[in-house]
């Protein structure tokens, strides 16, 4: 299984089944402050939606498409990030994620970022990495701009977050400037 230390205080680890009660409580704790930006926290609404959710991402995993990681923080779920499908003929991806209200500030999804990079480009050998973001979404856009991501453009109406269209910015990596980096 997919397993990763970031450091003394935190991993990442694929998320299992076992994991469905402590991924919907971390969403239903911090329901109001996850809603602003991601669609799905309104159809999540009962641990059942959480298992449905593994189930998927275990698929994805087991289909070499990706996977989602659970973000661990001293024994505690503290988010998820994982990869948006893998597209092996142009070894590309894109990386989502997403951080309970709680475990804000930590450095926690910088940290994280870096290490599913890591793994994209020395593990998986891909050439490039997205992360997209709602234009209005500071917190998130502030993660690829610290990891060295280039703005690329914006995709208007990208997304619809319950009552109202998003517009997005890309962010792109590719393997070579990120060597350059580190």
């Amino acid at each position: 299984m997919f397993y990763f230390k970031i450091n003394d205080n935190s991993e990442l680890r694929l998320l299992e089944l076992r994991h469905a009660d402590n991924l919907f409580k971390l969403t239903d704790k911090s329901r109001d402050y996850l809603r602003e930006w991601l669609p799905w926290v309104d159809s999540t609404k009962e641990i059942s939606n959480s298992k449905e959710f593994i189930e998927g991402t275990l698929k994805q995993f087991s289909n070499n498409n990706g996977f989602q990681a659970g973000i661990w923080y001293k024994g505690e779920l503290a988010g998820v990030i994982g990869l948006h499908g893998i597209n092996w003929a142009n070894k590309s991806t894109a990386i989502g994620y997403w951080l309970g209200e709680g475990f804000q500030g930590k450095g926690l999804m910088t940290s994280a970022c870096k290490s599913v990079i890591d793994y994209c480009f020395n593990e998986l050998n891909l050439k490039r990495i997205e992360i997209r973001a709602a234009t209005e979404n500071h917190k998130s856009q502030a993660i690829p701009e610290r990891l060295g991501f280039q703005k690329e453009g914006c995709i208007r109406s990208s997304e619809f977050l319950y009552d109202r269209y998003v517009d997005h910015f890309v962010f792109g990596l590719i393997k070579e400037d990120y060597n350059r980096l580190i």
